[in-house]
C-alpha cells in the first residue's frame, strides 16, 4: 500500500507569493464516477510491459499534488510492482504547492521529487531552473493539444495529467423560445441571439462571463481575444491591438445593455459560470467540467437542455481555444531523478489517464483516450467536445511568460474598471498594454 505524507495548508508560511492562476476550482472532467474498479487489467500495463518499456528502478520519490490528482492505492501499487518504486504522496491544497517549491528551491532542496505544476507557473519555474526537461516523443505531443503550455523554448517541462479548455454552451430551449433554430457560430450570431433573448423576456441576463478583478478575468479576455481576433499576443510578447481592443469592446457592450448581471463585477469565476446551471443565462463559454454539470441533478435546473459547441469566432467557429491544463514535472533538484520521470511518464501514460479519469473524473489530455471515453460511453453529452479539444493552442509565443502574474494582475484590474464604468475600452487597453508592453521589454 501506498504511504502517504500528510501536509497541513501551508498558511504558516504567510501570504501567497503569486497570484493563483486556475481559477480556485479544480481541473474536473465531464464523467460521472465510474463503479468500474480503478486497476483493471484492460487499463493498466502488466510489469512485463513495463520492464521491457524502461530499466530497473528502485527506492522511493516524494509526490506533491493536489487532491483532485491523487491515484487510487491500486494504481500506485501497481506503478511499485512495474518498477520497483516506492511512491510517498504528499497531497497539498493547490494554493500551497507553489510557494513550497519555491521556499525549497531557494535553500537548493526539492520539496518534493515530482511536483503540480499548473500551466501558469511554467515561464517562472523555467526561469529559475527548478523544473528537469523531459524527454518525450513527437508522436506523444502530437497526441496532447494542450502540452504546448508546458514548454519553452522547445523543451518539456512537465507533462498535462488532467485537461480543461474553453467550449461554448448554450440554453436549446431559451434559443428555441427567441426563434433561433441554429446553434451561434460567430460572436455577431452569439450578440444577435442574447439581444433577442432579453428583450422578450426570456431571461434577463442571457449572457454570463468572468469579470471580477481575479484570475478568471484575465483568462476570459484571453481566450475572448483567440476568438475574436484569432491571435491576443505579437510575437515580441506585446498584446495584439486589434484581437484585444475588439474583446474589450464586446464585453463592455454587454455589460452596458444589460445583457450581463451586474453581480459578475464582484462574483467570483465559478458563480458567473453556475449561472448557466441555474437556468439564468443562456450562453456561457467556460470550463470543460460543465460538460457534466449541466446534467448533474444535484447541481443544474437545466438537465437536458444545455449543448456543449464550438467557441464561436469571427467569421465562423474559432479555430483555436485556450486550455488551462494541470501537470506534473521533475524537480531540479531531486535525488532519483529517473525514478521520478518513471512516474511522470507513468502518470501521463494512456492506461493511467482511463484510470485517473475512473477514480477522479480527470479529463483526459490525450485525444486517443478521450475518444475512447466518449466510444464507450463515460463521457456524454460531449457535443463539440472532442474536436474543441483538437483546437487547443497556446496564446503565448515562445511559452508562458515568467511575469505572468504580474501581466494578469494588470488585464484582470483594467477589465474589472471597465465594467465598473471607470474606464473606455481604449482606455482599459492602453493601462495594460503599458505595463504588459513594460514586462515584455524587461
Amino acid at each position: 500500500m501506498k504511504r502517504f505524507l500528510c501536509s497541513l495548508l501551508a498558511s504558516a508560511l504567510g501570504l501567497s507569493l503569486f497570484a493563483g492562476c486556475s481559477g480556485g476550482t479544480p481541473p474536473q472532467a465531464p464523467a460521472a464516477p465510474s463503479s468500474e474498479p480503478a486497476a483493471s487489467s484492460q487499463a493498466a500495463p502488466s510489469s512485463s510491459q513495463a520492464s521491457e518499456e524502461a530499466p530497473a528502478l528502485s527506492g522511493e520519490i516524494t509526490v506533491m499534488v493536489p487532491d483532485w490528482a491523487v491515484p487510487s492505492d491500486e494504481m500506485l501499487d501497481a506503478f511499485t510492482e512495474q518498477t520497483g518504486v516506492e511512491v510517498i504522496m504528499s497531497v497539498v491544497g493547490w494554493d500551497d504547492i507553489r510557494n513550497k517549491i519555491s521556499i525549497a528551491a531557494s535553500g537548493g532542496a526539492a520539496a518534493a521529487d515530482v511536483v503540480e505544476v499548473d500551466w501558469s507557473w511554467v515561464g517562472e519555474f523555467h526561469s529559475a531552473d527548478w523544473l528537469e526537461p523531459l524527454d518525450v516523443s513527437e508522436e506523444d505531443i502530437a497526441e496532447m493539444p494542450s502540452i504546448q503550455s508546458f514548454m519553452v523554448d522547445g523543451q518539456v517541462l512537465a507533462l498535462p495529467y488532467a485537461n480543461d479548455f474553453r467550449i461554448a454552451y448554450y440554453n436549446t430551449e431559451h434559443f428555441e423560445k427567441a426563434g433561433i433554430t441554429e446553434a451561434p457560430e460567430t460572436w455577431n450570431d452569439v450578440y444577435s441571439a442574447l439581444k433577442n433573448i432579453k428583450e422578450k423576456g426570456i431571461v434577463e441576463y442571457p449572457y454570463s462571463m468572468p469579470m471580477n478583478a481575479d484570475e478568471s478575468a484575465t483568462t476570459s479576455l484571453i481566450w475572448m481575444a483567440l476568438a475574436q481576433g484569432g491571435k491576443a499576443f505579437n510575437d515580441d510578447r506585446t498584446l495584439n491591438k486589434d484581437a484585444v481592443l475588439t474583446a474589450l469592446q464586446f464585453v463592455n457592450r454587454t455589460v452596458e445593455e444589460g445583457l450581463v448581471d451586474p453581480a459578475n463585477k464582484t462574483a467570483s469565476g465559478m458563480d458567473a459560470y453556475r449561472k448557466l446551471t441555474a437556468g439564468e443565462a443562456s450562453f456561457i463559454v467556460g470550463p470543460t467540467s460543465f460538460v457534466s454539470r449541466v446534467n448533474d441533478e444535484k447541481e443544474s435546473q437545466v438537465v437536458g437542455k444545455i449543448q456543449p459547441i464550438l467557441l464561436p469566432g469571427a467569421d465562423g467557429p474559432s479555430p483555436n481555444t485556450f486550455a488551462l491544463p494541470e501537470g506534473v514535472g521533475v524537480t531540479k533538484f531531486s535525488k532519483n531523478k529517473d525514478a521520478a520521470k518513471a512516474f511522470v511518464k507513468w502518470f501521463n501514460s494512456p492506461e493511467t489517464q482511463v484510470q485517473l479519469n475512473q477514480v477522479q473524473n480527470a479529463m483526459p489530455t490525450r485525444t486517443s483516450v478521450l475518444q475512447q471515453l466518449i466510444d464507450n460511453g463515460k463521457l456524454q453529452n460531449t457535443g463539440a467536445l472532442l474536436e474543441e479539444s483538437k483546437r487547443i493552442m497556446s496564446p503565448f509565443p515562445g511559452g508562458v511568460p515568467d511575469y505572468y502574474a504580474e501581466m494578469s494582475n494588470a488585464i484582470y484590474n483594467a477589465v474589472n474598471t471597465m465594467v465598473l464604468g471607470n474606464q473606455t475600452p481604449e482606455e482599459a487597453f492602453d493601462a495594460m498594454n503599458a505595463k504588459i508592453t513594460e514586462l515584455a521589454g524587461k
